[in-house]
């Protein structure tokens, strides 16, 4: 089992920036893909950003391109998702995942409990 928690979530302007922070512990981490999804209200929960275990490989969602950045600290067994030019489309809980690419990008094996962004006009 690997267990995940969110944090950095909240309530920011649009066109400012967040960023969300993930910290893996249980089982080991190691060899893990890591990504980040997310579900706004009313909608079915989407893919965000994928970040292989050695940051080599990384994959972005459409939507998030050229605003969101994904990295990783394995020494601190954490994933980051930097987000600038927020939107209020991105407005959504964001869930940390894991798991191995690229299944990640479609069904990860792990899910954490979500963080809410929330983003005012």
């Amino acid at each position: 089992q690997v267990q995940l928690v969110e944090s950095g979530g909240g309530l920011v302007q649009a066109g400012g920036s967040l960023r969300l922070s993930c910290a893996a512990s249980g089982r080991t981490f190691s060899g893990y893909a890591m990504g980040w999804f997310r579900q706004a209200p009313g909608k079915e929960r989407e893919f965000v950003a994928a970040i292989s275990w050695s940051g080599g490989r990384t994959n972005n969602a459409d939507s998030v391109k050229g605003r969101f950045t994904i990295s990783r600290d394995n020494a601190k067994n954490t994933v980051y998702l930097q987000m600038n030019s927020l939107k209020p489309e991105d407005t959504a809980v964001y869930y940390c995942a894991a798991g191995n690419y690229p299944q990640i990008l479609i069904f990860p094996d792990y899910w954490g409990q979500g963080t809410q962004v929330t983003v005012s006009t």
